[in-house]
């Protein structure tokens, strides 16, 4: 069965891979399953360092020592593969200190696994909300941050051997590491583009709350619809207040702001 599963999803890897014509998808390093329940203790509940929609993250060790993140879907779907492999691709094509690190993959389960560097200290969202806005970050801090998203943006957008677009930049996806270097993360919405096209028409994908309004009417998505969903992260810095929240009169920040 693993070796039905590895055939199956590395070969829709390395189909993806020839029709984008990039061959830096073969040095990502292709885990074994056994090396994976290892390194979580078989997926333990212990090791959980958060839950979602699509399926739970893992904190994990490695026999050499070090620690990485493992990403497991909760359900089987065409679309999840879809999406990990996408993310897999675009991943394998960036170099840039603050966009997360694809240390390797699974192919031999039925939802392929993607294995990251850890990021240790959480989440933006974490260190920003639910908080009674108590500053936990200084205003240095939080301008820092602001510049490092900016270079992975613009590292995407324009430097990078296509044009990428996230599609679900937010507080959620972007991680502090212990020094709260800002790591921007989940590449798998993501899009690449020639340089020569300007926009994508596409079934609108992202999160409420960070959505352009252009590309929500319209579905057509550029860099634009990043950089507005950055605009978002920015009034969140601002104000430490959540995107949506049911518990505020004003509950939409956009609207506020």
């Amino acid at each position: 069965m693993k070796q039905t599963l590895f055939k199956r999803n590395g070969g829709l890897l390395l189909k993806q891979q020839i029709s984008l014509n990039n061959e830096s998808v073969v040095q990502t390093k292709v885990f074994k399953a056994e090396e994976l329940e290892k390194a979580t203790d078989n997926f333990n509940e212990n090791r959980v360092l958060g839950k979602g929609g699509f399926g739970t993250v893992y904190k994990g060790m490695l026999l050499d020592g070090s620690i990485v993140v493992v990403k497991k879907s909760n359900i089987v779907d065409e679309n999840q593969i879809g999406q990990f492999i996408n993310e897999v691709i675009i991943l394998s094509q960036i170099i840039q200190r603050n966009i997360i690190k694809l240390l390797g993959c699974c192919l031999e389960t039925e939802v392929p696994l993607p294995v990251y560097e850890y990021v240790s200290n959480g989440t933006l969202s974490d260190q920003l909300q639910f908080q009674g806005y108590t500053p936990t970050m200084s205003w240095n801090t939080r301008l820092r941050i602001v510049g490092e998203i900016t270079e992975s943006l613009g590292y995407m957008h324009l430097y990078a051997s296509k044009s990428i677009f996230h599609r679900d930049i937010k507080s959620n996806n972007i991680l502090l590491d212990e020094n709260y270097r800002a790591v921007v993360s989940d590449f798998g919405l993501s899009s690449s583009i020639p340089l020569n096209k300007t926009h994508l028409t596409t079934l609108v994908g992202g999160t409420f709350g960070y959505l352009d309004p252009e590309y929500f009417q319209l579905g057509q998505l550029t860099n634009k619809s990043d950089v507005y969903a950055f605009g978002v992260v920015l009034a969140e810095l601002l104000t430490g207040k959540e995107v949506l929240s049911f518990d505020r009169f004003d509950e939409c920040l956009v609207l506020n702001f």
